[in-house]
């Protein structure tokens, strides 16, 4: 299947994001995209190190997301 990961940074203090990073990919599974997601996330050289990611279907569907939690500084 068809997937898009974007990568993205969160503000705390309104929830606000901005994305760092896209990128299109194949995928057999929920699983190996979320696998393929993580390698990403480790070597795309992105601006900033991204704090969340969602994983979306060619047709829109939000297939995974996660937003790791950062302190607030």
């Amino acid at each position: 299947m068809k997937i898009v990961i974007e990568f993205y940074r969160t503000r705390n203090s309104d929830n606000a994001h901005a994305v760092v990073g896209r990128e299109t990919a194949q995928a057999t599974n929920l699983d190996h995209a979320i696998e393929v997601a993580r390698i990403l996330a480790k070597t795309l050289n992105m601006p900033q190190q991204p704090d969340a990611m969602t994983i979306v279907d060619a047709n829109g569907a939000t297939l995974y997301a996660i937003n790791e939690e950062r302190p607030t500084p």
